[in-house]
């Protein structure tokens, strides 16, 4: 199963857009990514816009069954007197963090990034996935249930 571990963070973030007090993220404080996650066959597959941010500017770990995703878009350089009219492209730092869980295999997790998408597959765990039980019935136990 795939879980965000912080629920409250979009809910600061869409405060913070609403009330115009939005801020570029820092290390210690990031804004969150906007991500989807879907399952397809066996495994997860997880999507982040990141775009604007290089590939060697995202950083991705794993830690006890926890995925971080962090990445860092820093301003487009500018010419010596030009004069910004709008500047609405969020900057900073961005993190995402995702709960695997025991049901999906972390050491085998494929990542490709790709026109400004960050895309995470996620196998599911051997143990996780459905399976048949073949049932040997046995000559004393046919027995007792005729009886």
């Amino acid at each position: 199963m795939l879980m965000r571990t912080d629920p409250f963070r979009e809910f600061d973030r869409l405060a913070q857009l609403m009330s115009g007090n939005a801020t570029p993220g820092t290390w210690s404080k990031p804004n969150p990514m906007p991500m989807d996650a879907y399952r397809s066959g066996d495994e997860y597959v997880v999507a982040f816009d990141l775009p604007g941010v290089s590939a060697e500017a995202i950083d991705l770990d794993v830690e006890r069954n926890v995925l971080t995703v962090k990445a860092e878009r820093r301003p487009a350089p500018v010419g010596d007197g030009v004069e910004m009219q709008v500047a609405e492209r969020p900057l900073g730092v961005f993190s995402r963090q995702l709960f695997l869980g025991d049901m999906l295999d972390a050491e085998r997790i494929e990542a490709a990034y790709d026109n400004g998408v960050l895309t995470l597959r996620i196998p599911v765990a051997q143990q996780a996935k459905p399976r048949k039980i073949s049932i040997n019935p046995t000559g004393s136990e046919a027995k007792q249930l005729d009886t």
